[in-house]
């Protein structure tokens, strides 16, 4: 199986969480084969909005939430 991972983010409630104030709002970049191009497609979206303080992008390890038995490598 690949190691899937998927890129999002939105605008959160407070910096500090990832609570997310609007999931109709979420912005799902893609889903990615790899970490490596799933990061940098997280580096992308993470740029484009580095001023504000209040948005927040995020890998979720697909992988992991699908075979959690696996070992946790990237």
């Amino acid at each position: 199986m690949s190691k899937l991972h998927l890129v999002m983010g939105g605008r959160v409630k407070n910096p500090q969480t990832l609570e997310f104030d609007d999931l109709g709002a979420i912005d799902v970049v893609g889903v990615f084969p790899d970490y490596t191009s799933a990061e940098k497609a997280w580096r992308g979206a993470a740029q484009r909005t580095v001023d504000d303080a209040e948005m927040r992008y995020v890998i979720v390890h697909l992988h992991r939430l699908l075979e959690p038995e696996l070992p946790k490598m990237q």
